[in-house]
């Protein structure tokens, strides 16, 4: 597949050309030595991608979490997960082909897994609706969530979604209290749950997702209660405001770290997940296992009071000058 560039990379993308035009150089002529030159652009390559994603503005990250080569949750369930056994319907209205969820095993041990899911092509883009669920995408997620703890299987949530649809239909079904029973269920669901933003953690759409034993965050992944451009549309009525947004929202994984919003930030390769999947998959599985091997230690009780506790610890607030 041909490498996509963001705006911003394009100083990579004219040094990978030079490279690649000079092993294709090589390729046509063996007897070049081009073995100096080559070591020098590649040397060169790696301090400026430091430079750029060592500095990246949160507008940057967004674009980075939304990246169309970002591996999506059939990527990590394929990769990371085996005996996958995909569940449809939420026994309501229809599937939802937007989330993904099923029994799977995890090192040998059967979990749960539920995510979003977005699509490469036009086509599967379509009929994923761009990774936005509608309704039955939530009650889904529902009914896997008290299958986990019927079974007493640990649930794993990969989020990566603009947010829940918005559509008519969707409206007339009852989104806003499809995620809001999520959210219900969720806080007391007696069973550990572990959520990972691969991707874009945007809105109730993502938190439906969201309530969670422990959360981790990929590098590059974002998770704010709206995305830039739509804080930028309702604050300042102006769309091209949306870096200035993103940098209010406080959207990057190093600053919701800070802020105690999340647990825990998993490092990516150089360039970003879509650069070195393997690695990107690797990165996941040892603090994944470590948590699950942490929580399945836990008694139920001590597991709900700390979600619980975890919950309550959001936010800050000061008592107003009288």
């Amino acid at each position: 597949m041909k490498r996509t560039y963001l705006e911003f990379e394009k100083p990579i993308e004219s040094l990978e050309t030079k490279i690649n035009s000079l092993q294709t150089a090589h390729n046509d002529h063996p007897s070049l030595d081009i073995t100096r030159e080559l070591r020098q652009l590649e040397e060169k390559l790696e301090s400026l991608q430091h430079d750029i994603y060592d500095n990246l503005t949160a507008w940057e990250v967004s674009q980075v979490s939304r990246h169309p080569q970002r591996p999506y949750t059939l990527d990590y369930i394929n990769s990371i997960f085996t005996d996958f056994n995909e569940l449809h319907g939420d026994r309501m209205f229809s599937d939802d082909p937007a989330i993904i969820g099923g029994l799977a095993k995890f090192d040998g041990e059967s979990v749960v897994v539920i995510g979003h899911q977005k699509g490469r092509d036009v086509k599967e883009r379509q009929y994923r609706n761009f990774g936005m669920p509608r309704p039955e995408g939530y009650r889904k997620a529902l009914r896997l969530f008290k299958l986990a703890e019927k079974f007493s299987l640990p649930i794993i949530t990969l989020i990566d979604t603009p947010g829940a649809y918005p559509g008519i239909g969707a409206e007339e079904r009852g989104q806003s209290e499809a995620i809001a029973r999520n959210l219900y269920v969720m806080a007391d669901l007696k069973t550990p749950i572990i959520g990972i933003v691969i991707g874009e953690g945007g809105s109730g759409g993502a938190l439906a997702l969201g309530v969670v034993d422990h959360l981790m965050m990929l590098q590059f992944a974002t998770y704010s209660v709206i995305s830039p451009e739509g804080c930028a549309s309702i604050l300042w009525k102006k769309p091209e405001m949306a870096s200035t947004a993103a940098e209010t929202l406080g959207i990057t994984a190093l600053r919701l770290k800070k802020l105690g919003l999340t647990d825990q930030i998993i490092p990516e390769p150089l360039g970003g997940a879509h650069r070195d999947i393997e690695k990107t998959m690797n990165n996941i599985k040892v603090p994944l296992k470590k948590e699950l091997n942490r929580l399945r230690k836990e008694p139920i009780a001590l597991i709900l009071k700390n979600r619980y506790e975890r919950l309550m610890s959001f936010g800050q607030f000061k008592d107003a000058e009288k």
